[in-house]
């Protein structure tokens, strides 16, 4: 299985700063725990400097970030607040036939709710969801 990890990097920051990425981590272990054989990609952790692109080099970047979520089997997105990269993603994702599994305060949001198959408040609420099962029964 192919997994992209989806997030707020930037979001409506107004300088070059972004967001915690410490989510990753946790997401990862829970991958770890409830999917051993996934294939992981994280466009972040393949481009950790990214802000600091210019030119064309943005657009590739962004783009093959793009192709590659809709690449994926499985797609966890994590958004506790809006973000315009993600909700691209998340678009793409849904329409090449990913799963989405959304986890995000913005439930109400219209693009998580057309988006997602699945939406969770916390990061524990994904992984009982892994855990119990139900996951399987997306992809059915």
């Amino acid at each position: 299985m192919k997994i992209f990890l989806a997030g707020i990097i930037q979001g409506s920051l107004k300088d070059d700063s972004i967001h915690s990425q410490d989510w990753r981590g946790p997401v990862r272990e829970i991958i770890a725990r409830r999917i051993p054989t996934a294939d992981v990609y994280c466009h972040y952790s393949a481009h950790p400097n990214s802000l600091t692109y210019r030119g064309e080099k943005i657009r590739a970047t962004f783009d093959e970030g793009v192709r590659r979520c809709a690449e994926s089997d499985l797609v966890i997105v994590y958004l506790p607040s809006a973000s315009m990269g993600t909700a691209i993603e998340m678009y793409e994702a849904y329409h090449n036939g990913a799963v989405v599994l959304t986890v995000t305060p913005m439930a109400a949001n219209w693009v998580v709710k057309l988006y997602s198959h699945a939406v969770f408040a916390t990061l524990e609420e994904l992984d009982e969801f892994i855990a119990a099962g139900k996951l399987e029964t997306l992809f059915e």
